[in-house]
């Protein structure tokens, strides 16, 4: 007789899942709420909205910067140490934020530090676990990490207006801190583990099935052109990281991406008060924001599905293009009821574009560059996000009105569109040929 063990009912990777949803919703949700922060800390620290615009920029950088960092430190480290620095440093730049008030003190603790302890705690830090766990469900994986992106800003943005409305922009940082400890703490003790199983969530089958999917073990057949087969003599050799760099593709991925970064961090961080000085009220303003994130949480489904159907270049330049007009959209929106039209028809194409940009990176230049290419277009994310977030509070001081900022990011957006139908399907032409011996 034979017996067989059956695989348990549930599989922890999931429990690390929801964790690692969970700190992406505060961490990518505080990063992309300080709108709400934006008009009281003026007020009461007594900023020019350049001087507060010029120290968030600077916390973007930083965020950007941060995040290669935490990856490194992760594989140096483990994922568990990192989290608990990050979180230790987000705790401690909230209380300096509220008593070192002079500009270079927010600047470094608001700005600066802040920053730092959000890009430890951020997506980059958390990926590395999740793609240890998960091999054949490593794409569903990953969508509620993006899951989890979105809803922070659908929840972050109107919680933190209110409670800032109620007990003021100190407590609700020094309470966001606390918070956020309290979740950390206890998720990277008793749920993140680096040590996966030997086969991770690979059923037996997946390992020698021939129609396996992405989780297989079994070597894929390389890529060839059309016309390699027909000769014995000619390989393609895939192009090297320098090489690639230089390629017009990962150009124009960087460009869509620099809007990318240039668009959401400019709602994000200006959003709400731009609304408010459009005759909209706080809790309006932040739950139209809110209402954007909200409708991307159930978007990235339908997204990530049309994007294994249609030409990826095709559904990104749709979002970019649609993206764009919401911009100009929400700079005429007079009513509750068109503001909130806005934003649901944004909040459609607000998440996939990072996610196609990373699956067309690997179209074009195969999955053994991908991480080096996605990391150095991200940078170009933060830079954009670092731009705006500081042109959004010197434009309004200098010019009287929002729409220099949030009309080139329309610009952008829909320049990226453009460029993004010129995209290559695959990297079969950028690759060179070279002479195979006997």
């Amino acid at each position: 007789m034979t017996s067989s063990v059956s695989p348990p009912r549930w599989y922890f990777g999931w429990n690390i899942v929801a964790a690692a949803a969970v700190l992406t919703l505060l961490t990518v949700g505080m990063r992309m709420s300080v709108g709400p922060f934006f008009l009281p800390i003026v007020a009461d620290l007594g900023f020019s909205r350049s001087l507060l615009s010029t120290i968030i920029a600077a916390g973007m950088l930083a965020y950007g910067v941060a995040m290669p960092v935490a990856g490194h430190l992760v594989t140096r480290w483990g994922t568990r140490p990192v989290l608990w620095l990050g979180a230790l440093i987000v705790l401690v730049s909230s209380v300096g934020s509220v008593l070192w008030l002079t500009p270079l003190g927010f600047f470094l603790t608001f700005g600066i530090g802040l920053s730092v302890g959000l890009g430890f705690t951020s997506p980059v830090a958390l990926t590395p676990v999740l793609t240890r766990w998960f091999v054949r469900r490593r794409g569903m994986a990953l969508f509620f990490l993006s899951t989890g992106s979105m809803a922070g800003i659908a929840v972050l943005t109107p919680a933190l207006t209110w409670a800032i409305g109620a007990f003021g922009w100190q407590a609700t940082l020094l309470g966001f801190a606390g918070l956020f400890l309290l979740v950390v703490a206890p998720a990277a003790w008793f749920v993140i583990r680096d040590e996966a199983p030997p086969e991770a969530d690979r059923l037996p089958v997946a390992d020698v099935s021939p129609s396996a999917g992405a989780g297989s073990t079994a070597t894929a057949p390389a890529r060839q052109s059309p016309g390699a087969a027909a000769s014995s003599s000619v390989a393609r050799e895939p192009l090297a990281l320098r090489e690639a760099m230089v390629t017009l593709p990962f150009w124009q991925i960087l460009l869509g991406m620099f809007a990318c970064g240039y668009s959401m961090n400019l709602l994000g961080t200006h959003g709400v008060p731009m609304l408010m000085d459009h005759g909209y009220d706080a809790t309006t303003g932040s739950m139209g924001i809110g209402l954007i994130g909200l409708v991307a949480i159930f978007s990235t489904l339908i997204l990530g599905r049309l994007s294994d159907l249609w030409p990826r270049r095709h559904l990104l330049a749709a979002i970019y293009g649609v993206r764009g007009l919401g911009f100009f959209a929400l700079l005429v929106v007079g009513t509750h009821w068109e503001l909130y039209a806005a934003a649901t028809i944004g909040g459609i194409v607000w998440a996939g574009s990072i996610a196609l940009s990373s699956a067309i990176l690997a179209d074009v230049y195969g999955v053994r560059l991908v991480g080096m290419l996605y990391g150095l277009a991200y940078f170009s994310h933060q830079v954009g996000a670092t731009i705006s977030s500081w042109l959004g509070g010197w434009g309004f001081e200098h010019w009287g009105t929002h729409w220099p900022a949030f009309g080139s990011a329309g610009v952008l957006l829909m320049l990226a569109a453009a460029v993004s139908l010129r995209l290559p399907r695959t990297g079969f032409a950028l690759w060179r040929p070279q002479a195979v011996a006997g």
